[in-house]
């Protein structure tokens, strides 16, 4: 049997200290080979830029979230490093914030090729001990994170008070009384038993989740017809939302489980934007984001079929929310021979945006402190994480920091050199007001 490469999940709630610890992973002499995959939320991809030099490779996907439609983005990219695997020896996924780890392990057990070349090692989830409490009561994520970890590390215990620390891991041990459990600061703990955990615990997996193994999926239904050739429609009524994603396929023995399966990774890739009676929709892998202006009673979009035989549709959302039907040219409505409802995807919490800004003239360092202070002293509560890259008028270096909620640090970086000196920051949270963000900083500009 040829060795599968180990995988290792890092987890955590935003300004955990997930980047901290990823650094000192990739500055530590282990003697591994380590190759780098990062998901962010947000527009702007950071995470990267501040990842330290190192000979590690680093692979970024940004603005989506891992466990969802990245799903088949992460596939693509762990493929894709299967033809570079002898200048690795392991790889380490970094999740956004606002992952849900579990989908992203069901990964390693239900995909057939990356079940026959990668293992997962372990989840190793960060929790930072100052704020744990603020978020684990309101956020499905954060008590997830926690929940599927095999690891627990109890990062900036320096913020705390022995008995705060105490009750936090008594909490957590209830929630997951099989974690190992470490502490420290900066992400200083034990690489060994981080990098070296021996395997994820499905058995524990599934007994928190019997359905753990149910594949989740960005669309929630699959219809398989028999059609004649000839051109077709899709209608749809006011539903809960102003979009629905359609992929229409050429059915060839393969059941909707199979097609789902197949077919998931084309919702990783853009989809093309489609106005009722505009574009007609072709049985291809293309996905369809098709839009629904409101006052419309009905939209109508054209399918044509070019060859006759088996299809299937797979729409985004269930057909009942938008009274769906296909129709063929006469307006009659064709129902699907079989029909099948997969898993609904994981879901966030909607109130939680990203603000990705950037700023091609340098900040003026005393207006921009005075900015900043006022920020977090006034809406901190609400900023789950705010983090940047920085360029400071009259200064050879970047400036990198990060917040969580009220708690800012920042620190001078290695010289710009020849690469171009903008500033890029980016805001987690609730209630984030995009305009008052641009503004704000404009204001602090040289």
């Amino acid at each position: 049997m040829k060795t599968r490469i180990p995988v290792t999940v890092l987890t955590g709630f935003l300004g955990s200290g997930k980047t901290t610890l990823l650094n000192r992973i990739l500055s530590e002499h282990h003697g591994q080979r380590i190759a780098v995959i990062e998901n962010e939320f947000g527009e702007i991809g950071i995470d990267q830029a501040l990842v330290i030099n190192a000979d590690e490779e680093v692979f970024e996907m940004n603005n989506g979230c891992i466990c969802c439609t990245v799903r088949g983005d992460l596939i693509r990219v762990l493929g894709n490093l299967l033809k570079r695997r002898d200048t690795f020896d392991r790889i380490l996924v970094e999740t956004t914030g606002m992952a849900n780890p579990g989908p992203v392990a069901q990964t390693f057990f239900v995909d057939e090729d990356v079940q026959q070349d990668f293992v997962l090692d372990g989840i190793i989830t960060l929790v930072d001990a100052k704020h744990l409490t603020l978020h684990i009561d309101e956020s499905e994520e954060a008590r997830e994170q926690v929940a599927f970890a095999d690891v627990v590390v109890f990062n900036k215990v320096d913020l705390v008070e022995p008995d705060e620390l105490q009750a936090l891991r008594a909490r957590v041990s209830k929630m997951n009384p099989l974690a190992t459990q470490l502490t420290g600061s900066y992400g200083n703990v034990p690489l060994a038993q981080v990098l070296s955990v021996g395997g994820f615990d499905l058995s524990r997996a599934l007994e928190r989740k019997p359905a753990f193994l149910e594949p989740e999926y960005p669309f929630e239904w699959a219809g398989m017809y028999q059609l004649p050739a000839g051109r077709y429609a899709l209608e749809f009524a006011a539903g809960p939302d102003p979009t629905c994603k359609v992929c229409i396929v050429a059915t060839v023995e393969r059941t909707a489980a199979q097609i789902a399966e197949d077919t998931f990774r084309a919702f990783a890739a853009p989809a093309t934007a489609v106005n009722a009676g505009v574009q007609p929709l072709q049985a291809s892998e293309v996905v369809y984001e098709l839009t629904m202006p409101t006052g419309t009673t009905v939209h109508r979009f054209v399918v044509d079929i070019p060859i006759a035989g088996a299809y299937t549709v797979l729409t985004q959302h269930l057909p009942e929310e938008f009274a769906m039907r296909l129709v063929d040219v006469a307006g009659q409505p064709v129902a699907p021979a079989a029909e099948h409802a997969f898993a609904a995807a994981h879901s966030h919490d909607d109130s939680v945006t990203s603000v990705s800004l950037e700023f091609a003239q340098p900040f003026d360092e005393t207006r921009l402190n005075k900015w900043i202070s006022k920020l977090l002293r006034e809406q901190g509560a609400n900023i789950f994480r705010m983090k940047g890259i920085l360029d400071i008028a009259g200064t050879p270096k970047r400036y990198v920091f990060q917040a969580v909620h009220m708690l800012f640090d920042g620190q001078a970086d290695r010289p710009w050199g020849d690469a171009p000196r903008q500033s890029q920051l980016v805001f987690i949270g609730r209630e984030l007001n995009h305009a008052a963000l641009q503004q704000g900083l404009e204001s602090c500009l040289a």
